[in-house]
């Protein structure tokens, strides 16, 4: 998979540009402030329907603009793709080879992204809530039932919580059982759907940070082990905890069983990573699976997605930097930096220099 071109109206600080990509390595480069990440940003939210950078549509616009429009024209198995978006204040419009799409859940499986930035050392440092969102964007694009079931899950939830705030006990405990049948059918989806996925990444991203660090650290994922097994097996366990903690539930005010409450265990020489490793190991390891969830989607989709790094080099020594290259040979790699070093991209790159939101051709 591959994007053609991008083309930018008032997105950010782009007033009106297109750009051209290359089948293997893009530089966007120069001086801080220009634009580049903006450029990295729109191509990840035509892939997924949401922009790694902010939640609020609005600060995508720019400013003293009404709307902006992001469009591109990508080339995968089945032909060529072109996916468009219009994006007001308070809402937004897409579209996909011109017919409207209503759901962001069919926004998602048309162009395959990983996105990987300084901000991702938030998937080994930051609490649980990061390393969910990490494996829910990634499972989401490559299953929809898993993005539906998601969030089905995340309503019903909220509503679950809701009840237990009530005055009225005796209507709380009436209801509860209603909603956790509900709750345990998305959340058995939810948990199996991510034990196969972790099974896939764990090995990938050993793999990886031992080619990035030349063997001198190992890296391990272990996935928690508490929801496993079939649907069946997780639905009638779950339901079972549920109803084991309602009088905690009602005293909480929220639900502390299920699967929004997942993490993953990350650990560097069996050290645990948050704790422990230094903020270039973090980085190794962040970027490391990151590299590990490129192989899942070629496995899963029988294509490579398009890799976005955003300011990556700036934070790699040299030999890690020109590993990292030499791992991205054989897909579209989109990579922002302020110098566009021939000694570390080559000759055949496609360079393209960005100052003030605009290609300087």
């Amino acid at each position: 998979m591959r994007i053609k071109k991008l083309n930018l109206k008032n997105f950010r600080n782009y007033c009106d540009e297109s750009i051209d990509f290359s089948d293997g390595m893009n530089v966007l480069y120069g001086r801080n402030a220009q634009g580049k990440t903006n450029c990295a940003e729109a191509v990840y939210y035509l892939c997924t329907g949401t922009s790694p950078r902010s939640k609020r549509e609005k600060q995508l616009i720019k400013h003293g603009e009404e709307y902006a429009e992001i469009s591109a024209i990508a080339e995968g198995r089945y032909g060529n793709i072109e996916i468009y978006a219009k994006i007001f204040e308070n809402g937004r419009e897409m579209r996909l080879n011109g017919n409207k799409i209503a759901r962001n859940a069919d926004v998602l499986g048309n162009l395959f992204s990983v996105f990987f930035s300084p901000h991702e050392l938030r998937l080994i440092q930051d609490g649980p809530d990061e390393r969910r969102r990490f494996l829910n964007v990634s499972i989401s694009q490559l299953s929809r039932p898993y993005y539906v079931a998601l969030a089905r899950y995340n309503k019903i939830l909220e509503q679950r919580n809701n009840l237990l705030k009530e005055k009225d006990l005796d209507a709380v405990y009436d209801s509860l059982p209603v909603w956790d049948e509900q709750l345990c059918k998305y959340a058995a989806i939810i948990a199996v759907k991510r034990a196969e996925y972790l099974d896939m990444l764990s090995p990938l991203a050993k793999s990886a940070h031992a080619f990035l660090t030349d063997g001198g650290e190992e890296l391990s994922i272990s996935p928690g082990r508490k929801y496993r097994g079939s649907e069946e097996e997780i639905r009638s366990r779950l339901y079972s905890e549920l109803s084991e903690n309602y009088e905690r539930d009602i005293r909480l005010g929220f639900t502390g069983s299920g699967p929004h409450r997942d993490d993953m265990d990350i650990a560097i020489d069996g050290a645990d990573a948050k704790t422990f490793a230094s903020q270039g190991q973090m980085r190794t390891a962040a970027l490391a699976v990151k590299l590990a969830e490129v192989g899942i989607f070629k496995e899963l989709s029988g294509e490579y997605p398009v890799l976005v790094l955003d300011d990556v080099m700036s934070e790699l020594d040299l030999p890690r930097r020109k590993k990292l290259v030499e791992r991205t040979v054989g897909l579209q790699t989109i990579l922002t930096c302020t110098h566009a070093e021939r000694v570390l991209y080559g000759k055949e790159t496609n360079k393209i220099r960005i100052e003030g939101g605009a290609v300087k051709r």
